[in-house]
C-alpha cells in the first residue's frame, strides 16, 4: 500500500528520470533491454561506434544516509505528515548484529543503509 502511494506521488510529480525503467507502471528493467538493444543496433547500422557501460548498483543502498533520505523525501518528493513519520520511524534507531553458529557479535547502530537478511551455509 505504501509502495503504491509513493509510486503514485513520484509519477504524478514527474520525479522519475525519463530513462527510469524499474518501479514504473507498464515498464521494467526487462522492457528496457529491447530499447537498449534497438539503440545499439541502430547506431551499428549507421556505422557509429557504441559503448555500453553497465553498473551494478545493488549495494548502493548500503551507503544511503538515513538523515539525507528523510530530507530528500521531505523536500524533493514532498512527503510529509504520517507518511514521512512512518519512513522516519522505520529507519531510525535500528541496530544489528551478526550471528554465526554459536557466536553473536555485539549490537551496533545502523545510521546508513538498509538491512538485508542473508544467510549462507559453509561446509568448512
Amino acid at each position: 500500500m505504501i509502495e503504491t502511494q509513493l509510486l503514485e506521488i513520484l509519477e504524478a510529480n514527474d520525479i522519475f528520470d525519463k530513462f527510469q525503467s524499474g518501479f514504473r507502471k507498464k515498464d521494467s528493467t526487462e522492457s528496457a533491454l529491447p530499447r537498449v538493444t534497438n539503440d545499439i543496433l541502430m547506431h551499428a547500422d549507421s556505422g557509429e561506434r557504441t559503448l555500453l557501460l553497465l553498473l551494478d548498483l545493488s549495494a548502493a543502498f548500503d551507503t544511503v544516509d538515513h538523515r539525507i533520505l528523510i530530507d530528500r523525501l521531505r523536500h524533493y518528493v514532498w512527503l510529509g505528515g504520517t507518511a514521512l513519520q512512518w519512513f522516519s520511524s522505520y529507519i531510525s534507531n535500528r541496530i544489528f548484529s551478526v550471528s554465526v553458529v554459536d557466536f553473536v557479535s555485539s549490537s551496533t547502530s545502523l545510521s546508513s543503509g538498509f538491512l538485508r537478511v542473508q544467510s549462507w551455509v559453509c561446509s568448512c
